[in-house]
């Protein structure tokens, strides 16, 4: 029997990246054991963290340099506090408006779009810095396809963004609530992919050939949306799984070394596992 590696050599396959709480370390040590074995997936799909990593390197950013950038990360890199935390949004219409306008914060009703800590500017400045460095910027821009999920706030429903403004749609994917206010795109708006589509299937072309990494989940919700940890049901499936990942939060990020590590050597062992056909 082939190994894994021969395997996705030989036959496309696409490469899905689940969301997880300050996961994009761990994808990194994916994407960067893929890329030294030369695996190249026709299309990159995520959620949230996923979909950072996914779209930064379809966008043909190397891995080594993906690494690199986020190993050098620091909270100061994308924490933009917002002392009113987008609340200056529910005054934009009627008696409301009236009322912003008598306190002056009108333009600020204006240019929020939700509740959130953090606007996002920040951490939009860093994709678009990364994704300036391989000339991208919009998705039809990079060499590999890729999709990334989205909630969108007006259905209610999961989106999958594929065409238009690629670091938009990464920031979208990637906004956690509560912690970032809610991306405009166009008329709508956008939470966090991993809402609805923790794993990020929906990015996935129906009957693909997947690779698909899996972060175990640390959020309390995880005992609640149980199906939302579960491995998703897929025709031809490869995973890749490492439960031993340490816990991050913008507050601790120095476990991310370690993360990416484990991720890597464990991507590195799946491969030269033997898989049927």
């Amino acid at each position: 029997m082939p190994t894994l590696a021969e395997y996705l050599s030989a036959y496309p396959f696409e490469l899905v990246l689940s969301s997880g709480f300050f996961g994009f370390f761990a994808h990194t040590g994916v994407v960067l054991a893929l890329e030294e074995a030369g695996l190249r997936p026709t299309q990159l799909g995520g959620s949230s963290a996923g979909a950072l990593v996914a779209g930064l390197w379809a966008a043909g950013l190397p891995a080594a340099t993906l690494r690199d950038e986020l190993l050098g990360l620091s909270r100061a890199s994308f924490w933009d506090v917002d002392p009113l935390w987008g609340l200056p949004f529910y005054l934009r219409s009627g008696r409301l408006r009236e009322l912003a306008e008598r306190l002056g914060v009108g333009r600020l009703a204006d240019e929020s779009s939700g509740p959130g800590l953090l606007r996002g500017h920040a951490f939009d400045y860093l994709v678009r810095g990364l994704l300036a460095r391989v000339g991208v910027v919009d998705f039809a821009d990079c060499p590999i396809r890729v999709r990334v999920a989205a909630f969108d706030l007006g259905s209610l429903r999961t989106e999958v963004l594929e065409e238009g403004d690629l670091a938009l749609a990464i920031r979208a994917s990637c906004c956690f609530p509560g912690m970032f206010q809610p991306v405009r795109i166009g008329e709508r708006r956008y939470l966090d992919g991993g809402i609805a589509d923790r794993p990020g299937i929906s990015t996935a072309t129906p009957g693909a050939r997947l690779l698909f990494h899996h972060l175990p989940a640390h959020s309390p919700w995880r005992k609640v949306v149980r199906t939302q940890n579960e491995v998703p049901s897929w025709p031809e499936l490869h995973l890749l799984h490492e439960p031993s990942l340490p816990k991050l939060s913008p507050f601790r990020l120095e476990p991310g070394v370690q993360a990416l590590q484990l991720a890597y050597e464990m991507t590195r062992r799946r491969l030269n596992e033997s898989v049927s056909r």
